[in-house]
């Protein structure tokens, strides 16, 4: 029996891209951020995007190899602006603004269509809600939720941040499904990679798992060797209802 559905958040919920603007307003913004805070990066925008670029990927590499997600504290601190000689005591209570600015200016974001309607259905057929994502900042996908107008569906929002755990390892499906008192094979996830979750999802044991990919499915899934797929692949958010519903009469 169903009893609680699952959603990653950015990919997902949200439609997210990057392109070359949102990059360089995101260098242009850290830029603004370390100056005003005392700490002069000592280079120009253009060598600043080039040395932030390098940090992300040493840190990708770390976290690839291990799919722990650091906090927020430690990934710009000793990954993303390592090369910087900032004194820590004023870099690390920025930190965390970095992180949020970060995850809402280099990614271009938007609610996906009729998603409240489609949450607000799953809630009237007696269902948990939460949310599973990875993320580099604590609270941003939070706000994001509220400025949707949507954080009142879910009664969990579990974090990469917060847990340091980051899908597709299984223990961050765990510990949503133990803060939404359900049981892994009582839920269905639904997330646009088959690298992070259906992978996750079906190794924590979920009833099902939905694919609806995003500007981004490609790029994170690139390379990716599975045994593992989609039980349902859909192209509009509001589709999750309806196999909601086929599962619970099924």
């Amino acid at each position: 029996m169903i009893t609680a559905v699952m959603f990653d958040m950015g990919g997902t919920l949200e439609d997210i891209f990057v392109d070359e603007a949102s990059e360089r307003e995101a260098i242009r913004k850290l830029d603004e951020m370390l100056r005003a805070a005392g700490l002069d990066p000592g280079v120009d925008k253009e060598e600043l995007r080039k040395r932030v670029n390098e940090g992300w990927k040493r840190y990708g590499r770390f976290r690839d190899s291990c799919n722990v997600e650091l906090k927020p504290i430690r990934i710009w601190c000793d990954y993303i602006l390592s090369d910087f000689d900032f004194p820590a005591e004023k870099l690390e209570p920025l930190c965390e603004p970095i992180a949020h600015m970060w995850e809402v200016t280099y990614y271009h974001r938007s609610l996906r269509p009729r998603v409240a309607e489609m949450l607000q259905g799953l809630k009237d057929l007696g269902l948990k809600l939460g949310i599973i994502s990875n993320t580099a900042a604590l609270y941003q996908v939070f706000d994001s939720l509220e400025e949707y107008g949507i954080r009142g569906y879910f009664s969990d929002v579990t974090l990469s941040s917060i847990t340091e755990m980051r899908k597709p390892q299984p223990d961050i499906f765990y510990v949503s499904a133990h803060q939404l008192r359900v049981r892994p094979e009582n839920c269905i996830y639904v997330g646009d990679t088959v690298s992070r979750d259906i992978i996750g999802s079906k190794r924590a044991g979920f009833a099902g798992a939905i694919q609806i990919c995003s500007q981004l499915t490609k790029q994170k899934d690139a390379g990716v060797v599975t045994e593992y797929g989609p039980d349902r692949k859909i192209e509009d958010i509001y589709d999750v209802l309806p196999i909601v519903r086929e599962y619970l009469t099924a």
